[in-house]
């Protein structure tokens, strides 16, 4: 049980933070800025990674951990447990959001600022990026080492420094999914959850291209996997 805890605590810590660095900029109007929040998501993925990354690999984002699966580095059993725990942090952080700063329309979503291609697109590339860069410095299903976190964390700051602007640069459907659903406003959810999960899928074979067949695919049981 210790890893779909540390799901829901490590979802809950990322929500809350980035959803909540959102949040203070629209009440302080602007005071956090763009780059404010975009360096908020890096940087809390990297503490996230550290702090649980051995115990159940801060997955934290279900198209991370359904890209994992199609990689044979995650048990498909785990896949449906860990995606609910993931959705059950994020819903538990932007409620608690809500109850904070009661009265908002917007606790944290993810919108398109042009069209919805554009969007779609850019969810999909943005996640390629991520999820290639986490399973090239991963250890199996486990974002854990010295320079994953700060890896992983600088790709999430970057592309939401350049992206964010135009989609949201969500990359995660649960990060989207909970702030809509919170919001009241579920108009362009769709986008944020076909596109990352999409994109995070196709960096699986993008990795098997660059990588020799002895480093890739990499096939575990589910208790190398996890602990």
């Amino acid at each position: 049980m210790q890893k779909y805890y540390a799901e829901i605590f490590g979802t809950f810590i990322l929500l809350f933070s980035g959803a909540g660095a959102i949040v203070t900029n629209q009440v302080s109007h602007g005071t956090v800025t763009h780059v404010g929040i975009a360096l908020v998501f890096g940087m809390v993925v990297t503490s996230v990674i550290y702090a649980i990354g051995e115990i159940s690999g801060a997955h934290i984002n279900p198209a991370v951990t359904i890209a994992f699966w199609v990689g044979r580095r995650f048990p498909g059993k785990e896949v449906m447990p860990y995606i609910i725990c993931q959705v059950i942090g994020a819903l538990a952080a932007c409620l608690l959001l809500k109850l904070i700063f009661p009265g908002l329309d917007n606790y944290g979503m993810t919108l398109p600022a042009g069209s919805d291609m554009q969007s779609l697109i850019l969810e999909g590339v943005l996640t390629w990026m991520l999820m290639f860069v986490v399973l090239c410095v991963s250890t199996g299903a486990k974002e854990t080492g010295i320079l994953a976190g700060v890896a992983i964390g600088s790709v999430i700051a970057l592309e939401a420094l350049f992206a964010g602007p135009i989609c949201g640069a969500s990359m995660n459907p649960a990060r989207s999914f909970a702030p809509a659903l919170v919001s009241g406003n579920l108009q362009s959810l769709w986008l944020y959850l076909v596109g990352p999960t999409a994109g995070a899928i196709l960096a699986v074979p993008s990795l098997w291209l660059v990588r020799n067949n002895k480093n890739a695919p990499v096939t575990e049981t589910p208790d190398e996997t996890l602990s």
